[in-house]
Order: C-alpha cells, then structure tokens, then sequence
C-alpha cells in the first residue's frame, strides 16, 4: 500500500510562490495496491496530474475514484482526467447517496453545456457507478473498505482501506463534536495512516463552527484515542502559506507526536517505510494567522 498525495488544498486550487512547497491542488490521494490495481480518494485537481503520470508510462487506466462528497474542490478533476477520454481505460466511481442525485447523475450534471464543453456519456472510458451507505463495507480493488458518514454541510463519507496487513483511514472535510466521534473512532481505530481535515487552527474555528471543517487540534485527539501509527493533516486551507502549514504541523506534534502535514508529491508507504519526498521535521519560522 503507497499512499502518494496528488492534491492537499480544500475549497479551491490555491496555486503560487507562497503554496508551492504544500502544493496548490485539491483533494487527491493515490493508493497503490500493487498488482491488485489503484484505488483513489476523492477527485480535486490534483486528479489531472496523476492521469498525466500515467498517460506519460503507457499504463492502462483500471482505477476505482472513491469520492468522499460532491463539492466542486472534490470532483473538479475528473473532466481533466486524461484516461477518461482514452478508449479501453476503465473507471469505477463509487461515493455515498447525497439525497439530492445518484453517483451517475451528480457526475453527468458537472459535465455538460453551459459549464463544460465534452459530456461524460462522449468519454472513450468506461465508466461505472456504484452508491454506497454509511456502515457498508464492500470489496475494492483487493481491499476491504469500510464508509460511514461524517459531519458537513450536505453530506460526507470517510473510507477506510486495509489491504495486505496495512490500513489507512481518509476522513475529510468533516467537523469534529465536543467529543471524539464515535463511529470515525471506531473506523480509525489502529489504522497506520489516518489522513484528517485539519482546515483550521483552534484560534480560527471559533468563527467557522458550522461551516463542516477540523482542527489539527481535534485530529491529535482522534489520533491518541484511536490508536493510529500516522497522522497525516489534510484538506488545509487555501489562504494556509507553506510556513503557516509547517508551524501548524509542529503545534500538531507537541500534541500527536507521529504527526506530519499532507504534500503534494509526497508518499507513504506501508511496505516500506517513508518513500517520496519524505521530510524530516522542519524548522519553523513565522506564525499561524489567527
């Protein structure tokens, strides 16, 4: 299982010289299951960049795109997901029911005149949908998933994954209650890798309560009482500056000692320990915007 983040921002793409060591894209993590295939959480920005890596390899596209909700930062990838317009290539998309439209349909409705010019039925993929509800656990590309459903506005799905003796949890764009949620604690209970929205700092939630975001504050305390080898902090805010996200990451260890901020390029793998651009704590200077 190698774990690599293709998009890290939330709410919208944030690219520039003061967000280009975090990355600009948003929500996409890659998830290699080596010789059973490839799974993928959610469909930012960052999509379009994997899609690239494997146009530019030759490989053939076989990936099931697990989104976690339909907020545009987290399926305004997948138009620009270059295997989707390359006959043979194969994509399954799997999210949770929203109440409003099915999987299909949420995903035709992006994809047609005014607001795109190529509709999802012209694509040369084939593309499956699948709708999933929170307690279910099903069967992905050789991994046993489990969903249930968080706390946003509309609606939102964490997903845990355990394949070949490892497992890692994605819950994001979730807000936390006055205590740990019961049913995430219960899904991230033990996971290697627990990859958390971490949008705001303690100092600025009080004036977004409601609005369906974390702190890195709250993930340190999911990540101490469900026992996690890793915590990675996600979803990071889009106005968040690379030093405000190091000193976010270095408040977050004080807490949660096995604590590091998601980037893009970076990779996690429970095979073999750290891979990519791994780092080792940085020295921060500077300060977190209140």
């Amino acid at each position: 299982m190698r774990i690599t983040f293709r998009g890290v921002r939330g709410s919208i793409a944030s690219p520039g010289k003061e967000t280009a060591e975090t990355g600009g894209n948003t929500s996409c993590v890659e998830v290699d299951l080596g010789a059973d295939g490839r799974v993928v959480l959610d469909a930012g920005t960052g999509l379009r960049g994997l899609g690239d890596d494997m146009m530019a390899r030759g490989e053939r596209c076989d990936v099931a795109i697990l989104l976690s909700h339909y907020h545009w930062d987290h399926i305004q990838g997948l138009p620009f997901f270059v295997p989707l317009y390359v006959p043979g290539s194969r994509v399954e998309i799997i999210g949770g029911a929203s109440g409003v439209m099915s999987v299909g349909e949420t995903l035709v409705h992006q994809m047609r005149a005014p607001v795109f010019p190529v509709r999802l039925d012209e694509v040369g993929a084939t593309i499956t949908t699948r709708e999933v509800r929170s307690g279910e656990t099903f069967d992905v590309k050789g991994a046993r998933a489990r969903t249930v459903k968080l706390n946003h506005p509309g609606g939102v799905h964490a997903y845990r994954l355990d394949h070949g003796g490892h497992s890692m949890v994605y819950a994001t764009d979730t807000e936390h209650y006055a205590c740990v949620d019961p049913q995430l604690l219960t899904l991230a209970r033990h996971a290697d890798v627990l990859i958390y929205d971490a949008q705001y700092t303690p100092e600025e939630y009080g004036g977004k309560v409601g609005w369906g975001h974390s702190t890195f504050l709250a993930a340190t305390e999911l990540a101490r009482a469900a026992g996690v080898g890793r915590l990675v902090l996600f979803h990071h805010d889009p106005t968040r500056s690379d030093v405000m996200v190091c000193e976010i990451e270095a408040r977050a260890r004080e807490a949660f000692a096995r604590t590091v901020a998601a980037r893009e390029g970076e990779t996690i793998d429970l095979g073999g320990g750290a891979a990519g651009r791994a780092r080792s704590p940085a020295r921060v200077e500077g300060t977190v915007a209140a």
